[in-house]
């Protein structure tokens, strides 16, 4: 790699457009080594599957087990090879001094004392996120969707809305897979809803009290609940839902496609941008090409679409060269396997109609794998550009000048951030 662009990207800052940062987890105190594995996605190559999302939660609110070489050994050995594991591992090692040798039998109890006494210490997030170069975090604190991030994580911080248990809302007792109520919700807000009609009026007023919250976008994870083919929304089908416990499939269907399409809508007014996942979850529902419907019918909204929509990237690429309120969220594909991720990354620059179409993120909980997540970004950016720059195909300058946009400049601008 040239070691010239690999120095720049290094010194780039980074506006980090997805993390799951939650005081519940990022600024707890009682964290130990074990716990950094099993809240992470190093927790996805065992019991921990990304189509039940519902394990999150119970993960999250488990009490801390003593670290031990029998509960490690699991990651370190029979998924050592894992990217997930191996991107903690050496977001870990680097963090605590560990970076020659890694995590190994031998020293993992001196690891495990460090992470204990570190995360004792109030400043240590922050520390973390500045060594990270990450000047602004963006986060969907998903256990709580009404959660003003800066009187909490700090003034470095804005959130998303998660629009998922909205969406679901057809009954108070109706909950989406991280256990939120819409009517809940709204009533901590103050507005009380009994006709279908409150409830649309009130999901008004939640978008427009977005910014009061410093909720700079909505998010859309429904891929977790259900499929990600949106209809034409249909009133009346809809209405039927509203109040029964157990509405028919078509019923909640029509009353979920409309509540999208009403949000959706109100993002577009409000000019506010749509964060939607795409790929694994639910992954027979969550082809990118299904949503196509939905961002057509809405082409004043900007949709930011996620994860490269492992494994179907090319058709994601294809989406957003014809569709041009479309951008494209990097956050977590570089976890997963960094070579596709290189190799979309070689494509992306060439297809997408400008450069202001891609930013990234670390789509995580704890903030070494935040750390984590950031510094192999930005490795694997470096090899690309200079990768580009060895072939010819951009110069030096074009390939700072797009180093900059990924890391920073597009999603400064995408977010209306001042």
């Amino acid at each position: 790699m040239s070691e010239a662009i690999s120095h720049f990207v290094n010194a780039c800052e980074v506006i980090d457009v997805h993390e799951h940062h939650m005081a519940e987890v990022a600024l707890s105190r009682d964290v130990n080594l074990l716990k950094l594995f099993q809240q992470s996605y190093a927790a996805w190559t065992g019991d921990v599957l990304p189509s039940e999302p519902k394990a999150t939660s119970s993960i999250i609110s488990a009490a801390t087990e003593p670290t031990t070489w029998e509960r490690l050994a699991p990651f370190l050995e029979k998924s050592g090879s894992n990217a997930f594991v191996r991107n903690l591992v050496r977001g870990v090692s680097n963090l605590y001094g560990v970076a020659e040798t890694g995590i190994t039998r031998e020293n993992w109890e001196a690891v495990d004392t460090l992470v204990r006494l570190h995360h004792k210490d109030a400043k240590w997030p922050g520390e973390v996120i500045g060594r990270a170069g990450i000047k602004r975090i963006v986060t969907d604190p998903f256990l709580d969707p009404l959660l003003d991030p800066r009187p909490v994580l700090g003034e470095s911080y804005d959130a998303v809305l998660r629009i998922n248990a909205f969406t679901l809302g057809w009954h108070p007792n109706s909950r989406d897979h991280n256990g939120n109520s819409g009517h809940a919700l709204l009533g901590r807000l103050g507005m009380e809803v009994t006709t279908f009609d409150d409830y649309c009026a009130a999901i008004r007023e939640l978008v427009a009290g977005c910014a009061g919250r410093n909720q700079i976008a909505l998010k859309n994870a429904l891929a977790y609940d259900r499929d990600l083919s949106f209809d034409e929304p249909n009133v009346e089908m809809a209405r039927k839902a509203w109040g029964k416990s157990s509405p028919s499939t078509a019923e909640r269907k029509a009353f979920s496609d409309f509540v999208v399409d009403l949000f959706c809508q109100l993002a577009g007014q409000a000019d506010l941008p749509v964060q939607t996942h795409l790929g694994t979850a639910i992954i027979s529902g969550s082809h990118p090409l299904r949503i196509s419907g939905l961002i057509e019918r809405h082409p004043r909204t900007r949709f930011l679409l996620m994860h490269l929509a492992y494994p179907w990237s090319r058709d994601l690429l294809g989406m957003a060269f014809v569709y041009r309120n479309v951008w494209l969220d990097l956050c977590w594909s570089f976890l997963l396997s960094p070579s596709h991720f290189k190799l979309a990354l070689h494509e992306a620059i060439e297809v997408l109609p400008d450069e202001s179409r891609m930013m990234i993120g670390g789509d995580c909980l704890h903030i070494e794998e935040t750390f984590a997540a950031i510094q192999g970004a930005r490795e694997l950016i470096g090899e690309v550009l200079s990768e580009k720059i060895a072939s010819g195909y951009l110069r030096s300058r074009d390939a700072e000048r797009l180093a900059i946009g990924v890391l920073s400049k597009n999603a400064r601008e995408f977010f209306r951030m001042s």
